[in-house]
């Protein structure tokens, strides 16, 4: 980053968010490829994710994971459970509330997915500490503008 006075302030290569911006562009781009061989959208590749992590979750604890409001993420659902990757049912507990399962095509999806990170990995180009470090920085920065 340059030297930021008032006069260079505004200036498009001094701003963070456009750096952030443009790599996550960037990033998304890359996984296109590979997420269609997968039949997957990026927001539903990220989605899988915490599936593969936990079988059973509720809509309002699968939004706060992926920090999405239920108005993105309903349809989102809607597109996994018409693919026949989850199923969307009833809480025993409180029929008002959904509770989000993997079928057996979404854990069978997760074989397939497994190259992804490794390709992405390769992809970057950068070596893992640094790529360690920028996840960290990112995470930390989330948290401070989410307090």
């Amino acid at each position: 980053m340059s030297q930021l006075n008032e006069e260079t302030m505004l200036h498009l290569d001094n701003q963070v968010c456009f750096a952030l911006y443009s790599a996550t562009n960037a990033m998304i781009r890359a996984y296109r490829p590979m997420l269609k061989a997968l039949d997957l959208t990026y927001p539903q590749y990220l989605t899988m994710l915490v599936f593969w992590q936990q079988d059973e979750i509720s809509v309002k604890v699968l939004g706060e994971q992926l920090h999405l409001d239920s108005g993105t993420l309903t349809p989102l659902l809607k597109r996994l459970e018409l693919k026949g990757l989850i199923r969307r049912d009833r809480s025993k507990d409180d029929e008002r509330a959904r509770i989000l399962c993997l079928t057996a095509a979404g854990v069978a999806l997760k074989e397939q997915a497994k190259a992804v990170p490794l390709n992405m990995f390769c992809q970057a180009g950068l070596p893992k500490e640094e790529l360690l470090m920028m996840k960290a920085s990112c995470e930390a920065l989330l948290n401070n503008l989410t307090d």
